[in-house]
């Protein structure tokens, strides 16, 4: 076997890399000249991928994508070659989950709207009250400030996507004692933590009933611009948007509008459609949306997590066993 990587790996992969292979070369290409010499004789394929170097490649079986989603990866020549692609899938999903987890406690607590608050000094629960009572105030009794804050074994969360992270937050969401409801295109199979797993047909009726909706979905040629206008106001107006999934598949503008007009209660973006968001977006100053700037996958774990699923994707092709997260190159995913 020949494996060629390109970009080349820094001193300490291409060791890893060599420590793990037993009877393959091995070309760590410094320049774009030398990949498409290697490329030629090449088995896999490791880097970015561009339509020159698989043009050059007369016997290649395997690329390996050094990142998670494909949207930027894929090109018509790869999808009609018969080589197997696979990709950097589920190393970010617990990470990503978490930022999730972190989004909905901020609103729920309304921990977004304190920060403000401390920022200007000012105590006062929201809710409009001043104090909160020490004792129960009485059967069906309930303060202003007690309906603002969100009891989260109350909420249902909707999920679309439930890949690896959508899974992962609706583990989390679960151990809140949120009632879990999800879609996705193709999976069948319902984990223990969502009590529903619909296809795509049941995404109105999850918008229709979830508190918080989580998109967790790929970009792919059918997702673009799946939420918009039209998907807002299927939505509670109490209830708040996250998209941690890919910025296509959001319109912003309707997403804007449908905030402004009171259609949704909130909204939490970690991706964009124009990444960076323009500072003059109207995003920036609503005090109901969270924005953090494509964040969501950062860890500390995550460069161990990336090369870990190279070196066993090289020792399962030098076996002729088979390949980890072995991607469908037509559906991007």
């Amino acid at each position: 076997m020949k494996l060629v990587c390109f970009p080349p790996l820094d001193e300490a992969r291409r060791q890893r890399v060599a420590d793990v292979l037993t009877s393959s070369t091995f070309v760590n290409a410094a320049t774009q000249d030398e990949a498409v010499t290697s490329i030629v004789e090449a088995d896999a394929f490791f880097g970015k991928l561009t339509p020159p170097l698989l043009a050059a490649a007369r016997q290649l079986r395997w690329v390996q994508s050094p990142t998670a989603s494909l949207e930027h990866y894929v090109f018509d020549e790869l999808v009609r070659h018969p080589c197997t692609l696979t990709n950097m899938r589920g190393i970010f999903s617990d990470v990503i989950a978490d930022h999730v987890l972190g989004y909905i406690l901020c609103f729920a607590r309304n921990l977004h709207l304190y920060l403000r608050q401390q920022q200007a000094g000012r105590w006062q629960p929201i809710g409009g009250e001043q104090t909160r009572p020490d004792f129960a105030v009485g059967p069906g009794i309930v303060s202003s400030m007690d309906r603002a804050h969100l009891h989260l074994a109350d909420c249902t969360l909707g999920i679309v996507g439930l890949g690896a992270i959508g899974e992962e937050t609706a583990r989390r969401a679960a151990a809140f004692g949120m009632r879990v409801v999800a879609v996705d295109p193709q999976r069948t199979a319902r984990p223990d933590c969502v009590e529903r797993l619909d296809s795509l047909n049941g995404l109105d009726a999850l918008l229709a009933t979830s508190d918080f909706v989580v998109v967790a979905a790929p970009h792919t040629p059918e997702s673009v611009r799946m939420f918009e206008r039209r998907r807002f106001q299927q939505m509670k107006p109490t209830s708040y948007f996250i998209n941690i999934g890919r910025g296509a598949i959001v319109d912003l503008a309707d997403l804007t509008a449908a905030l402004e007009a009171g259609k949704i209660a909130g909204a939490a973006l970690d991706v964009f459609e124009i990444e960076p968001l323009p500072a003059e977006h109207p995003l920036w100053r609503m005090p109901n949306v969270l924005l953090t700037p494509h964040v969501a996958a950062c860890s500390p774990r995550i460069a161990e997590r990336h090369l870990e699923v190279l070196l066993d994707n090289l020792r399962r092709f030098e076996a002729d066993e088979p390949l980890r997260n072995v991607v469908d190159k037509k559906a991007w995913f």
